[in-house]
């Protein structure tokens, strides 16, 4: 998978290139024959140790299970310090073999994903100060690397492509992730997020090993971080650029079928999608982790289409496999029952308010904090607690707002259509019932939503009425603030779509400024960061990178 170095002897140029041939055309392959290959050679190659460590790494961030963790963490202790043998010895010399350079950039890379696992593995401060330690130091080695493919006295060496891949793809990915998370003020990054982009970009287009590592990231931020944490639109074309090369050339492949299907999703195709994902969960059996992400996007898919007992039925195989947010799948399973009938709810053998009132009892914490989707889902399960509870008005509608599902749905009338006449039945029951402490809650949701299916429906002037209505009865909502923040933001967005720039600037500004402390707050304002960005001419659909102080 990766070109090898031993540590016994300096293979010559003619061994290395052979060798680098050879671990390309086996690049893709995960299934037990190669990892015994690579365990083999993990206590003489830095590149077998990397490797071998990065594999372990993926299975524990899919799992999360504490065994996985440790033993990932130990091997990639052990991939670091190979790496170390291999690195340059005296300071006082300005100047690196190239065996030099490809030990700092493995050992860099090592770093990064030991501090992972170290966020992932102890709730503690000394753990995190010791991860964020690991992380700045990584940053500087990445930096540092950097200087030098950019300094004059820098010769290239017949492997020069590879190094220079490594350090695209470790400047590109703290540029990207480092706008996501809170450790930019420990790394200091100085780089844009253009510019981490650009590397990305360019060390994908190099047949380098760190090539499909570069793709993967990139699908993952047009696929996953733009589309959830940005305005939802994602950069469709450039996704489907760099996947197609990869599908084409291995048209079973677990993960290239996985985001085929999110492509697909994102776009609206909802029956391509489905059948994508269930042909990602055919194509192999090692690794069910592939399997439990296919479940979820299978989940909010069916979602879209309103079949409420196939989203349960995924909802139900993550509760039962997979250990990322038990609350979160319970809260799922709870939110679909309670939009069936009594009748149906039978077959399931569990009802809502049964569900709902686990929850709570659920809570875990992953890096020593609750899941933002967690702690939302918690919220709005309390009222369920109550020994007559008031229900809440759409739950997996609203839940599917979090996740930014309203502007796939927004790309077909008829799913549009369907979800504005689910809430309008929803208004309907609300309006049914006595007064009560949470009426004015339940009544600003169902009005944001609404709002967000007219605006996609093109009904401009009913959308920004109900999103001023929300705003309208700001002082009296009780608990779901969050719902005025975002409120602004759709708001803004909307006058944005008009070509009301200024007056979108200025609510994006009010959503962004007069609002703290509300549930998922850090997901409202990546994307009144991103709206903003937009607004203000800086890119179609990027997240904005914050200054530095």
């Amino acid at each position: 998978m990766w070109f090898l170095f031993s540590s016994e002897c300096h293979l010559s140029q003619s061994k290395l290139l052979i060798c680098i041939t050879s671990c390309l055309r086996e690049k893709y392959i995960l299934h037990c024959l190669f990892l015994i290959f690579l365990c083999n050679r993990t206590k003489d190659s830095m590149y077998h140790a990397l490797t071998y460590a990065t594999i372990l790494e993926m299975q524990a961030m899919m799992t999360f299970d504490p065994q996985h963790i440790l033993a990932a963490g130990n091997t990639m202790k052990e991939a670091q310090a190979i790496c170390q043998r291999h690195r340059k010895k005296s300071s006082f010399t300005k100047s690196f073999t190239e065996e030099e350079l490809h030990a700092e950039v493995c050992y860099a890379e090592c770093l990064l994903q030991r501090a992972a696992l170290t966020f992932l593995q102890d709730e503690n401060m000394i753990s995190f100060i010791k991860g964020g330690i690991k992380v700045r130091n990584s940053y500087q080695t990445y930096k540092e690397l950097h200087t030098v493919l950019q300094s004059a006295g820098y010769t290239h060496g017949d492997n020069h492509g590879h190094f220079e891949g490594g350090v695209k793809l470790g400047v590109g990915a703290f540029n990207l992730v480092s706008t996501q998370t809170n450790f930019i003020r420990l790394c200091v990054c100085v780089f844009m997020q253009e510019f981490g982009l650009q590397q990305l970009q360019e060390g994908s287009a190099e047949s380098t090993f760190r090539s499909f590592l570069c793709n993967m990231l990139l699908l993952c931020y047009h696929t996953f971080m733009s589309f959830i944490l940005g305005t939802g639109e994602g950069d469709v074309a450039d996704a489907e650029k760099l996947l197609q090369p990869y599908l084409k050339k291995y048209p079973k492949g677990s993960i290239f079928l996985f985001f085929a299907g999110r492509i697909e999703e994102i776009k609206g195709n909802l029956d391509a999608a489905i059948e994508r994902f269930e042909e990602c969960c055919e194509a192999q059996q090692q690794w069910k982790e592939f399997h439990h992400m296919c479940y979820w996007e299978l989940m909010w898919c069916f979602t879209y289409k309103k079949h409420w007992k196939m989203a349960y039925f995924y909802a139900e195989m993550l509760s039962k496999e997979n250990s990322w947010s038990k609350a979160t799948y319970a809260y799922m399973k709870a939110a679909y029952l309670s939009m069936l009938t009594e009748d149906d709810c039978l077959t399931f053998g569990e009802t809502a308010l049964t569900l709902f009132r686990q929850v709570p009892t659920l809570k875990q914490k992953i890096a020593g904090k609750s899941l933002p989707t967690e702690k939302f889902a918690i919220r709005k399960a309390r009222r369920y607690i109550a020994e007559k509870p008031i229900p809440l008005p759409a739950p997996p509608l609203e839940m599917m707002y979090i996740w930014n599902g309203y502007t796939v749905i927004g790309k077909h009338r008829d799913l549009t259509e369907g979800m504005l006449k689910t809430l309008d039945e929803a208004q309907a029951k609300l309006d049914s019932i006595p007064k009560n402490e949470l009426s004015i809650d339940d009544q600003c949701l169902l009005s944001l939503l609404k709002g967000l299916c007219l605006k996609h429906l093109g009904h401009q002037e009913e959308a920004e009425h109900y999103f001023t209505l929300v705003l309208c009865n700001e002082t009296q909502i009780k608990y779901d603030h969050y719902l005025v923040p975002n409120a602004l933001l759709e708001h803004g967005l909307l006058c944005l779509e008009q070509g009301r720039k200024d007056e979108a600037i200025k609510l994006l500004e009010t959503a962004k400024q007069n609002y703290k402390n509300y549930s998922m707050e850090s997901r409202t304002h990546f994307r009144i960061q991103a709206a903003l960005h937009k607004a203000k001419g800086n890119g179609e659909n990027g997240i904005h990178v914050p200054s530095i102080p």
